[in-house]
């Protein structure tokens, strides 16, 4: 997939101004890419989908989710009255819910077309994304797909992994050789088509200028360590090649995955 770029929105004054990058590749190993991005511009809104299910239904449910999140924000956007497949959670604010209700609906897609199709048994993906809203940056994830964020050169992970390595890490320590010889490091425990419905995290982050928020598959982030990923970007000051360096890391380091990066780089507030 090419790579994309694009400035985010500019007309509202109070918001986060974004350039934002993608790339994707299918890794040294693999026969064919089932991981999908998006530069969503005119709905501030970046997404990273990592595929699973072997063949090609992996990639089947990552587009599905991409083009889903992107159906449903121009729907609302168009339409703001438009009636939702889930009920708002009076909690949460607008945004919010808003981003949240896409997710859930492109599991429930997902998983109504496995149901429907046996050749589509069993596909799922991960998802990670970033909508940036007036109150700042937007974070929501299912499984193992991650969003840092790097400020003033220091990377910092935002979401969780969920993942089986990631719950035996919280509920007991581990050593760094356990850690790095976890015989199941690719299991995830929650992923959009697994369920008829999905659990969808999301936080806000307080963006600053100069901000670089790094969504990407676990190709990237298995292969490469946030210490190699953070260096790459902070050596790279144009976001397409610091990018694609971040590719060239990962497939440097074997390259076992499929490889996705989106990189949006916070140029102004306010």
């Amino acid at each position: 997939m090419e790579l994309l770029l694009s400035q985010g929105d500019n007309q509202m004054a109070s918001r986060a101004r974004v350039l934002a990058v993608g790339h994707t590749d299918v890794g040294m190993k693999r026969a064919h890419n089932e991981d999908n991005f998006d530069v969503i511009d005119e709905y501030n809104l970046y997404v990273v989908a990592d595929g699973m299910g072997g063949h090609a239904s992996g990639e089947v449910a990552s587009q599905m989710a991409i083009d889903t999140l992107r159906e449903f924000f121009r729907a609302t956007h168009a339409d703001p009255e438009a009636t939702w497949p889930y009920k708002m959670d009076k909690s949460r604010g607008y945004e919010e819910n808003r981003l949240m209700t896409s997710i859930k609906l492109a599991n429930l897609r997902i998983y109504e077309a496995a149901q429907r199709d046996p050749k589509l048994r069993g596909m799922g993906t991960t998802i990670c994304g970033i909508l940036v809203v007036d109150e700042g940056v937007l974070i929501a994830h299912v499984g193992d797909s991650r969003v840092y964020r790097i400020r003033e050169g220091k990377l910092e992970q935002l979401t969780e992994d969920h993942s089986l390595l990631n719950d035996y890490i919280k509920m007991k320590r581990l050593t760094e050789e356990e850690i790095a010889n976890f015989p199941h490091k690719n299991v995830i425990v929650r992923a959009l088509g697994m369920k008829e419905h999905v659990k969808v995290d999301t936080m806000l982050d307080k963006p600053q200028p100069g901000d670089i928020y790094v969504l990407c598959s676990d190709g990237l982030c298995g292969p490469a360590t946030d210490k190699e990923i953070e260096e790459v970007v902070n050596t790279h000051s144009d976001l397409k090649t610091a990018t694609k360096a971040l590719i060239d890391k990962a497939n440097s380091n074997g390259g076992p995955d499929n490889i996705t990066a989106v990189l949006a780089k916070v140029v102004g507030v306010g």
